[in-house]
């Protein structure tokens, strides 16, 4: 049986922690099914997102031995697009989108509104780990400018009060 391009270099990269950890078969399944690849190194990413939620250093090295790039190229596509995120996010996401029909409708109010109540700005995460803010540049519901995801859940004709009473129920409970 041929070895396949890659294996070696998983199978290297991996500690007893990451053979046990169901996560982690998960992305070694994403690069074994594009035959490790490096144009796989998107829906690799997407794998470990996925599984863990965030990317941190040693699963972009981890993707860089399977896939045989290198490290800053990883970093430089974890970093360029705006799915993937570097640090946990919270318990609950909020996402405010400022494309132009939500911005000029007043996101960025409510920007101003969250990160004066909380003490964060967008792409940040309160010290207690409840809430994380994200801005996005068009969420494509425009019809309901201005948009706010909390959840996962779309919710349109938002204004600063509505948004912070809704993050007031996650951040009380």
């Amino acid at each position: 049986m041929e070895a396949k391009p890659g294996d070696s270099a998983v199978k290297a990269a991996e500690t007893p922690k990451q053979a046990e950890d169901r996560r982690w078969r998960m992305v070694d399944r994403a690069m074994r099914l594009n035959g490790f690849q490096s144009h796989a190194l998107i829906e690799t990413l997407h794998a470990v997102q996925e599984s863990f939620g965030y990317l941190d250093m040693d699963s972009l090295k981890y993707v860089a031995n399977g896939l045989k790039v290198p490290l800053s190229q990883v970093y430089g596509v974890a970093t360029f697009y705006h799915f993937f995120s570097l640090k946990p996010a919270g318990d609950h996401t909020c996402v405010i989108c400022m494309g132009t029909a939500c911005y000029i409708g007043g996101a960025a109010e409510i920007i101003k509104g969250v990160s004066d109540q909380y003490g964060i700005a967008p792409g940040e995460t309160t010290t207690d780990g409840k809430l994380s803010v994200v801005i996005a540049r068009c969420i494509g519901s425009c019809g309901l400018a201005p948009a706010v995801v909390f959840d996962k859940e779309v919710v349109g004709k938002s204004t600063s009060k509505t948004v912070l009473e809704k993050i007031g129920r996650w951040t009380n409970s």
